[in-house]
């Protein structure tokens, strides 16, 4: 299979390519182009060339294309899973859920689409303002320059589409370098649906190189990004004034206090950090757990953990699978033996077979070893025990990153106190901080992120508020 750019709603052909390897298997599976410079300045000039039939369509008719993108991929949801395991590694149970929530996250958008609205406001409020009608507008940016990771190659490129299109604008959208399939398989649904060419173009190829150029392009009015926090940092320092949306890394952490259900808890805990392999911004990473349950709790954990299966993404009983390149394998057996070194227990997994990490339970490890500080992306977590809440919450806060946390408690206080104390972006009470449904505010604080997902939220960074005022006298 060769895949070429998509430029102006046409296929362009590259001078170099590079070969896609699957994860797990490590057979080729396609042949990638590769964008220079050129190639990117192309795409750019053909979302400005659409700009005006996106910005002049109306909101029935944009709502209409995300709406028939939700169903065509409804209707090949088999196709689609097994396109994101295969490239990805990602277990096919996963994947299905992944096409799930893309078709919802463009439902969602084609809702949005029909609500974009201002305010009207009381200039007669100030003195001077007698006899004026002021009312606000949202106008599309323009241009917006979308950059996706591999760990959800559909849904989280829906995350940039949806509000885009809904909002009226174009795209540039760079895949990342292992999962450019489901990018280019999503702007065949759209071109199916009836999408204008020229306002979805995807390239491929070098990150840096490509990224710099539609960062510091004055004809892209926003980038929004998803991916590392040194990347983030990097791209938010180039953007001069233009928009920034960043979702950046993580390492979650969840408190479970001394009357939670235990194995509630641990059901949940064991889906929230193994989950694609780890893979996951809000993968669960640090759980804390209070003296009197702690003993119990890592039975029943380590108990969970040893029932996960692990295999063949495509086989359909599998739970964990590949990590997403070997090199990630090497470096988080590194991370793990540097805890052994410190102390830490491996009270089960903690090596690898092939491409794959098996299920890794760590106790006793010091805050500032990399598998407790850092964002580990791979299916390990941290078990603490701790003394009181104040405690854990202090822990969970003491790290460069924010973007979700999770409580689980049955006293009211305890839970709306910690809610208040914890630095996050999301406080989840009662649920571990992997929960995600496609339409809430998602981001972080800190090393987590500048700005929030979820259609209706990201609409406001992909447009311009307009203010008009009549003067009636």
């Amino acid at each position: 299979m060769k895949k070429q750019l998509l430029i102006g709603g046409a296929q362009v052909e590259t001078a170099d390519y590079t070969t896609l390897h699957a994860p797990y298997s490590g057979e080729a599976i396609a042949e990638i182009a590769n964008a220079g410079l050129a190639e990117a300045d192309l795409a750019i000039e053909a979302a400005v060339a659409a700009r005006p039939a996106m910005r002049r369509m109306p909101a029935h008719q944009r709502a209409s294309i995300l709406y028939r993108v939700a169903q065509l991929l409804g209707e090949r949801k088999e196709e689609a899973a097994r396109l994101i395991a295969l490239e990805a590694a990602k277990p096919l149970k996963a994947a299905y859920a992944e096409v799930d929530r893309t078709v919802q996250t463009y439902q969602f958008a084609a809702e949005e689409a029909k609500r974009l609205h201002g305010e009207t406001i009381p200039l007669d409020a100030a003195p001077g303002g007698e006899g004026r009608l002021a009312y606000t507008t949202r106008e599309p940016i323009g241009v917006v320059g979308a950059i996706t990771p591999f760990n959800f190659p559909m849904n989280l490129v829906a995350h940039k589409l949806g509000p885009a299109f809904a909002s009226g604008n174009a795209v540039v959208l760079k895949p990342a370098p292992q999962t450019p399939l489901s990018a280019f398989y999503i702007a065949e649904l759209f071109a199916e649906a009836g999408l204008p060419a020229g306002a979805l173009n995807v390239i491929t190829g070098d990150g840096k190189l490509l990224g710099e150029k539609m960062t510091t392009d004055p004809r892209v009015g926003a980038i929004s990004f998803t991916g590392s926090a040194a990347v983030g940092a990097s791209i938010r320092a180039m953007a001069g004034l233009k928009k920034v949306t960043l979702e950046l890394g993580s390492n979650a952490a969840v408190i479970v206090d001394k009357d939670a259900n235990l194995d509630a808890v641990v059901a949940r805990c064991a889906v929230g950090a193994f989950s694609n392999q780890g893979q996951v911004c809000i993968s669960l990473q640090r759980i804390y757990v209070v003296e009197a349950l702690y003993e119990a709790f890592v039975e029943k954990l380590v108990a969970a953990v040893g029932q996960l299966k692990v295999g063949d993404p495509l086989d359909q009983a599998t739970d964990v699978s590949a990590l997403i390149a070997g090199r990630e394998v090497t470096r988080t057996l590194g991370w793990i033996g540097e805890a052994v070194e410190r102390g830490a227990t491996v009270a089960c997994g903690g090596s690898a077979e092939g491409g794959i990490l098996l299920p890794t339970v760590l106790l006793n490890v010091p805050p500032d070893a990399q598998v407790s500080c850092k964002e580990v992306f791979a299916p390990i977590v941290v078990v603490g025990r701790v003394g009181s809440i104040d405690e854990a919450i202090g822990l969970v806060n003491d790290s460069t990153y924010g973007l979700q946390a999770g409580i689980y408690t049955n006293d009211l206080r305890t839970a709306l106190d910690a809610a208040d104390a914890l630095h996050v972006g999301g406080v989840m009470i009662n649920d571990i901080p992997t929960f995600r449904v496609d339409h809430m505010p998602y981001g972080g604080v800190k090393e987590s992120g500048l700005g929030r997902e979820g259609i209706k939220y990201a609409i406001e960074d992909m447009t311009e508020l307009k203010l008009v005022v009549i003067n009636r006298n």
